[in-house]
């Protein structure tokens, strides 16, 4: 727990939320701006800031978590599909980890959504940018 955290404080039950699911691994519930109604974070109850300081024995616990509230938003509201995405440190709002299970529908006005597009120069280009990735997963 951290005390300055607004999620942790949500966890806690010191604040309010629509909460939509909880166990002792995460708390789901609405977002207070969301992208449609409907829209779900899912947060870890342990305060870890972004994805890659989640533990690694929560990883799999947590995403299942996400899964099963995914389902819940497309069954529930009757959604053709799900956005389901996660910010670390760059736009994320709040400094804990958090998922977003955004309920999406075919012609529901949202586009391209957060990221502008770009294009590799040649597969040459594209080669170097995965030989970085691949060398850095060796360490």
């Amino acid at each position: 727990m951290n005390d300055d955290c607004l999620f942790c404080s949500i966890a806690a039950g010191d604040l309010p939320a629509h909460v939509v699911f909880a166990d002792d691994t995460v708390i789901g519930f609405l977002d207070t701006r969301p992208v449609f109604k409907g829209h779900v974070l899912v947060v870890p109850r342990a305060h870890v800031e972004t994805l890659t300081d989640l533990p690694p024995g929560l990883v799999g616990p947590y995403f299942e978590r996400v899964q099963r509230i995914a389902r819940a938003v497309e069954d529930g509201l009757a959604a053709a599909g799900t956005f389901v995405a996660i910010n670390n440190r760059v736009s994320q709002s709040v400094p804990h980890l958090h998922t977003h299970v955004v309920p999406r529908n075919r012609k529901d006005g949202l586009r391209g959504f957060f990221w502008p597009r770009v294009k590799y120069t040649d597969p040459a280009e594209a080669d170097a940018y995965a030989q970085k990735i691949q060398s850095a997963l060796k360490d």
